[in-house]
């Protein structure tokens, strides 16, 4: 039997923006985690280590950096957003550390570096890892953005930068429910800036081509979305941004129940919501 879709979300019958703090937390608390197999899966195949000096663009509230750190990375995160370069600095703070365990070992943590800027110097060794975690190619623009330009001067000779983004919409289940954040924006009769769209076969080969990278292999990496019930999932996907634009064009709660709507096909007979869905990485060379 199918549980009946209650309507109860924190953000529902709000007229009012949501504040960046509390988008921030849900980011942190709900949504990133969804990406983890993503940030482990990249890190094994390019063996991160002590050696490693990753630059990380779009770092979110820091769990990718996290866990490139416990495998011994000296990490530096870039995010535009304070709420979350916040959240990052916070989990960081509290998180475990690559030396922890290891008190026959005499060498001091590898270093952490937030900033809400790419650095106009690397501060040290030059780079060698480049990462963009924060998937390319589901929001109007979201590739033209300059810190990928910034940033490549910083990495060494033949360092490694990697892309991500979503996987093919077929194999997304996320990808109906995002659909409507495309809907809602387009129907203002002007729509704002930066609505989604879905995924191109090709989105990452053409932002490192305009980068001047050189493609050096690829992946596909599952990464489904689970949460405890709708509640969480509603939260958890405005906390990407992506429905930023539908909420400018239509209003927060319209867009709360027409995303809580859209979940019902993924809603399980226990409450909880499940989504599969597949990103996929591009590893390039600089």
């Amino acid at each position: 039997m199918t549980p009946t879709l209650v309507r109860h979300h924190t953000y529902a019958d709000s007229s009012a923006p949501v504040d960046s703090g509390t988008r921030a937390r849900d980011w942190a608390e709900i949504q990133e985690r969804m990406l983890a197999p993503l940030y482990e899966a990249v890190f094994d195949r390019l063996e991160v280590g002590a050696g490693t000096r990753m630059l990380s663009l779009g770092c979110g509230s820091g769990l990718a950096l996290l866990s490139a750190a416990s495998r011994g990375a000296a990490v530096t995160g870039v995010d535009t957003d304070p709420g979350r370069l916040a959240m990052a600095r916070e989990r960081l703070a509290s998180g475990p550390r690559a030396s922890e365990g290891r008190a026959d070992r005499a060498e001091p943590p590898p270093p952490v570096r937030l900033v809400a800027d790419v650095p106009s110097a690397a501060g040290g060794a030059p780079y060698n890892l480049l990462a963009a975690f924060n998937p390319i190619g589901c929001a109007a623009g979201d590739s033209e953005g300059p810190s990928l330009a910034q940033a490549v001067p910083l990495a060494g000779r033949g360092a490694t930068v990697v892309l991500t983004g979503w996987g093919p919409p077929e194999r997304c289940a996320t990808a109906p429910v995002l659909r409507v954040a495309a809907r809602l924006a387009e129907s203002a009769r002007t729509p704002p800036p930066g609505g989604w769209r879905p995924a191109l076969r090709d989105d990452l080969e053409e932002v490192a081509a305009r980068a001047g990278l050189k493609p050096d292999g690829s992946g596909r990496v599952s990464c489904p979305f689970g949460y405890a019930d709708v509640d969480s999932a509603v939260r958890g996907l405005l906390a990407t941004g992506l429905f930023d634009a539908a909420t400018r064009a239509t209003g927060p709660s319209q867009v709360e129940e027409e995303v809580a709507e859209a979940l019902r096909p993924h809603l399980r007979p226990d409450g909880t919501v499940w989504m599969p869905n597949v990103f996929r990485y591009l590893v390039c060379v600089t």
